[in-house]
């Protein structure tokens, strides 16, 4: 079964908003990601497990406020007390986690096709995360994340990058049009290219 994401049908590719006279290095890069694994994990409060020692794709799982574990492949996003977004591009590593995390102390659920996922690069995008989202974005630095809102529609926000700033910003399927709409719509100000 092959899957169709979110925005097969909206991403539109190209320059879009205030473009004119500036070089490539200015403008925000808007792209949609499909194709990834998207795992939660939670650890049940019943459980006598520590997660010291499990390591998934050679990651911890951190229980740390906004923390992020992450490589090349995969990244660990932390999402409350003992509940995490794990972020992968490689499929074979739900074995791993099957393995390591037994379902009586774990619920583990795939996610991968009820998300719709932005990326957003450039000088200005955290400018863009403020005029949705009420988190105090100065203080967001690379390999960090949060859940919030943006424009009222849930999302996470994953840090990929802070030079130039580079974000992945996750929210329900079933928004992912309006989501994309509302993001584009803030870019136009600085100017924007789809790829």
């Amino acid at each position: 079964m092959s899957s169709i994401s979110a925005l097969k049908n909206i991403h539109i590719k190209g320059l879009f908003g205030d473009h004119e006279g500036k070089n490539d290095k200015e403008l925000l890069k808007i792209s949609e990601l499909s194709d990834y694994l998207i795992i939660q994990i939670v650890k049940y409060n019943s459980s006598a497990i520590t997660i010291e020692n499990i390591k998934l794709d050679d990651l911890n799982l951190k229980n740390e406020t906004l923390n992020i574990s992450c490589n090349t492949n995969t990244r660990i996003l932390w999402n409350g007390p003992n509940n995490w977004l794990l972020v992968s591009s490689k499929k074979e590593i739900l074995k791993e986690i099957n393995e390591k995390l037994p379902e009586t102390d774990f619920a583990i659920t795939n996610i991968s096709h009820s998300r719709a996922i932005i990326q957003i690069e450039g000088k200005n995008t955290k400018e863009i995360l403020k005029k949705g989202c009420p988190f105090n974005f100065n203080e967001l630095k690379k390999d960090t994340c949060l859940n919030s809102i943006y424009n009222g529609m849930s999302v996470t926000i994953d840090m990929l990058d802070d030079n130039p700033d580079k974000v992945r910003i996750f929210t329900l399927r079933s928004f992912g049009e309006s989501f994309y709409h509302s993001i584009t719509d803030a870019c136009l100000e600085f100017g924007y290219k789809g790829i």
